[in-house]
């Protein structure tokens, strides 16, 4: 039979086809190039992409009964057809064309079973799988011929054709140098598409690191010879290897976060991001958007999609400073992504998965917030794997040359002035303070001695340790003139006590408030003192 010429392959469109399969970086883009490029050929009813795609679940699979495990299915990923260039996806299944065949079933699963192109001359009988969409008439098929898409020895899917005449000897051949050329191009956009996730990633840790490095103003690596911090170097010796949920707790000031870095920098993701979030200074509104980004328009003020921590953390280490100061409503999405890796940029409905390391730490009794119901006993639970308690310094003073060293050679560099001496006079008056505010207290006051460095004299300003009278010789003789055995009655007690209160407001010039007030001096809240000045009718000191 002698065929019409607009019949006949055109192979200089072929190769513009082929020209421009190369310059994509897209699979999506790829695919709907290559589907819609020979649905356009005369002779061409249909065109199909199938790609090879791991399984999620083969419950609702209607070939679920031949398939034996372990399962490999083709999935539909692009067509078209000259009768309906772009039907959507509501369409084809309303066709009743499935969207994934298993590898070996049909003629399709054929193809990509044996490796080897495949021709049906005469489509008409209905044996032969899988049917036509409804809006391609049947009549006007007369072949099929199924090439597999191999890249290095391995089936990468199946490209298939469903012609309106019997296939020609060189058709053949050109349909299996287009899918060579199709799973090369497939390979190509694939390492692209890795190459740009890596790149976005890359953008996104930068983003966070950059703000590290300016809000970060932990000094250095852990100090001390204590057996306190001994026990807390054992420990991240112990952990930092693994990929173990951390909960780090211990006081404000302690360093909570040095330890979360050290286990951080002995770790296996130690060439990945640290990424770090503040539950305290988050609000309380922002809290899913900070953890799992949003989208353009997801809110007032969402201008621009944004990646959240989690996101920026990928393949890293998340650290969740404050971990207790999470609202009870955002501790349940907190737990889903611990549990199963798996959350929602807000206003998106596609599920995204992570693979995070967490690192927790708290200044609160966690064990007390659940028993108050502020804090979710299964979140405690999952954060709860490694408990690492950080001792407060008081509990550590032998560590106080060491750490006062270092702090002050610190702060001279940054001030650019001269190390003055730590004499022992320094040293005893340094040890003999309690430290409740521990080592963020100890550079704060050594700082500010540095900046009120006059003559390369130092001159600690310690809370109840600058002025001798601080604890009045009136009140201490009232105090000895009964005998130690002597009980007191609450009287002498209120007496003594407003003594105390008018000494310290005398010694702080009247001031309640702040470092150098007495609230601080006589370790109370000023709240607190505020109330017994009120109470008892103190006034003002002259």
């Amino acid at each position: 039979m002698r065929l019409p010429p607009d019949f006949m392959p055109d192979f200089g469109s072929l190769l513009l086809l082929l020209l421009d399969m190369a310059k994509e970086r897209s699979l999506e883009s790829l695919q709907n190039l290559l589907v819609g490029r020979l649905a356009q050929r005369p002779a061409i009813a249909l065109a199909q992409l199938w790609l090879q795609r791991e399984v999620d679940t083969c419950r609702s699979c209607p070939f679920q009964s031949q398939c034996r495990p372990p399962c490999a299915c083709l999935h539909l990923m692009a067509w078209a057809s000259r009768y309906n260039p772009g039907p959507s996806a509501e369409a084809i299944r309303g066709s009743h064309v499935p969207e994934r065949i298993p590898r070996g079933v049909g003629t399709i699963g054929q193809v990509a079973h044996s490796k080897t192109q495949m021709k049906i001359a005469n489509f008409q009988d209905d044996r032969y799988f899988p049917p036509l969409p409804s809006f391609v008439p049947r009549r006007e098929v007369v072949s099929f011929l199924g090439t597999p898409l191999i890249k290095n020895d391995e089936v990468l899917g199946v490209l298939v054709t469903y012609v309106r005449m019997e296939p020609l000897p060189q058709g053949e051949v050109w349909s299996q140098v287009l899918a060579d050329f199709t799973a090369s191009a497939i390979a190509n956009t694939q390492a692209f598409e890795t190459i740009e996730t890596l790149r976005k990633q890359l953008e996104i840790e930068n983003e966070y690191l950059r703000k590290e490095v300016i809000e970060t103003s932990a000094f250095g690596d852990i100090i001390g010879q204590s057996a306190g911090v001994h026990a807390v170097i054992r420990s991240i010796n112990l952990v930092a290897p693994t990929d173990a949920t951390v909960l780090i707790q211990g006081e404000s000031g302690t360093g909570k976060e040095l330890v979360a870095r050290e286990i951080y920098r002995r770790s296996s993701r130690r060439d990945r991001a640290l990424i770090k979030i503040n539950c305290a200074s988050v609000p309380k509104e922002l809290f899913e958007s900070e953890f799992f980004g949003h989208t353009k328009g997801a809110f007032t003020g969402a201008i621009r999609d944004r990646a959240g921590r989690f996101e920026a953390a990928n393949h890293g280490t998340l650290f969740l400073d404050e971990v207790g100061e999470i609202p009870l409503e955002v501790q349940g999405k907190l737990l889903r992504v611990l549990q199963d890796g798996v959350y929602e940029r807000v206003g998106e409905e596609i599920s995204r998965r992570v693979d995070v390391r967490i690192i927790a730490a708290t200044n609160k009794d966690l064990h007390r917030e659940v028993e108050r119901g502020r804090f979710r006993e299964d979140l405690f639970y999952r954060l709860n794997v490694f408990p690492l308690e950080v001792p407060p310094l008081r509990d550590r003073k032998e560590d106080i040359p060491l750490l006062a060293d270092h702090c002050l050679k610190q702060s001279c560099t940054k001030m650019n002035r001269l190390v003055p001496a730590l004499v022992s006079r320094h040293l005893q008056a340094l040890n003999a303070y309690d430290w409740p505010g521990n080592v963020r207290e100890l550079q704060n006051i050594i700082e500010r001695a540095v900046i009120t460095l006059r003559g390369g004299r130092l001159q600690f300003d310690l809370p109840g340790h600058s002025k001798p009278q601080s604890f009045p010789k009136n009140a201490l003789r009232k105090t000895e003139a009964k005998p130690p055995d002597t009980v007191r009655t609450e009287a002498d007690m209120q007496a003594l006590m407003c003594e105390n209160i008018r000494t310290a407001l005398r010694t702080c010039h009247g001031k309640i408030y702040g470092p150098d007030g007495a609230a601080r001096l006589l370790r109370i809240k000023p709240t607190t003192l505020s109330a017994r000045i009120k109470k008892f009718g103190i006034g003002c000191p002259e």
